[in-house]
């Protein structure tokens, strides 16, 4: 029983990290990233679909991104669903593909977007803490129904917290690898 609730934090807590993960990937910094389109849609016969289920995204240079459409009627309608996400692209097309040019970014934006990032990540962290505090409260309730000793509980209490370090520790590799890529010029 104490193993199926180590293994639920566990994997509570990689959850929460892999949700900041996606999120942190959705925000642009100065170069290319085709995951910044991900969460976008475009109306696919009536269906909003990804973007990426509906095109082929590349990047041929560091600075550009080609939404590659495998029907054309659906240039117009990409090209649209970008603008309207308001991400400071301007996207043009080339009668093939949607062509996304990537500006630098203003040190103001810089400092707006690592502010974001600092949420993310910190709502990341209190995900994983609200997790830890679950999972101790469980422990807790179980020694209370008498199945095991106090000893065997204040062990798993420390594995858990072991655990909850571990994570936060890689939320702040990924704060930290975020922010050098915003910074980057």
């Amino acid at each position: 029983m104490i193993d199926e609730i180590l293994s639920d934090i566990n994997k509570r807590m990689q959850q929460s990290i892999a949700h900041v993960q996606t999120e942190l990937n959705k925000v642009r910094t100065g170069r290319a990233n085709p995951e910044m389109f991900n969460s976008l849609l475009v109306d696919y016969y009536g269906t909003p679909t990804p973007i990426n289920q509906v095109s082929t995204i590349s990047i041929p240079e560091p600075r550009l991104i080609t939404l590659t459409p495998y029907e054309k009627p659906l240039l117009p309608l990409i090209e649209k669903s970008i603008m309207d996400a308001n991400m400071g692209f301007t996207p043009g097309n080339n009668g093939n593909s949607v062509l996304v040019p990537v500006p630098p970014l203003s040190e103001e934006r810089r400092v707006e977007l690592n502010k974001f990032v600092h949420k993310l990540v910190e709502d990341g962290r209190v995900a994983i803490r609200n997790v830890r505090r679950d999972g101790i409260q469980s422990l807790q309730n179980f020694e209370k129904d008498g199945h095991v000793s106090e000893d065997v509980i204040k062990d798993n209490e420390l594995e858990v917290q072991k655990i909850t370090d571990d994570m936060i520790e890689k939320l702040n590799e990924l704060q930290e690898e975020k922010e050098k890529e915003i910074l980057e010029v």
